[in-house]
């Protein structure tokens, strides 16, 4: 007997992908992260100070703010799919559960935005 062989299509096909290269790119991001943060600096060096100086310039925000979005992303994609293994489709538990996993993401997404890109280390400055 020969397997149905399924075309790549639709909202599940690109979610799957989109798990799969945000996955990559999480690691890459991530791995880096650690890596600076706790091999080319020491967690003793790591202070207000520091964080000010990293954020000084728009490339360690946007760094970050990338781990922020594929990460909630990431991870609310997964919570969808189990969401959508265990409620009945076209049910109504179904759709509150996907309108509040968006709902969560997309909060969470603007705070994190509004606290990496609002942040001002001068107006913490000591006087």
């Amino acid at each position: 007997m020969q397997a149905t062989r399924v075309r790549p299509n639709g909202w599940e096909w690109l979610s799957w992908l989109y798990m799969r290269v945000s996955a990559v790119l999480l690691l890459g991001l991530v791995l880096g992260h650690l890596y600076i943060m706790h091999v080319i600096n020491s967690t003793a060096t790591i202070d207000f100070a520091f964080v000010a100086q990293r954020f000084a310039t728009p490339f360690w925000r946007v760094y970050d703010l990338l781990i922020l979005v594929l990460a909630l992303s990431h991870g609310l994609n997964g919570l969808r799919g189990i969401v959508n293994d265990y409620t009945r489709p076209g049910g109504g538990w179904r759709l509150v559960w996907n309108v509040g996993l968006w709902t969560v993401g997309l909060v969470f997404t603007l705070l994190g935005a509004l606290v990496l890109f609002s942040f001002d280390p001068s107006a913490f400055a000591r006087r």
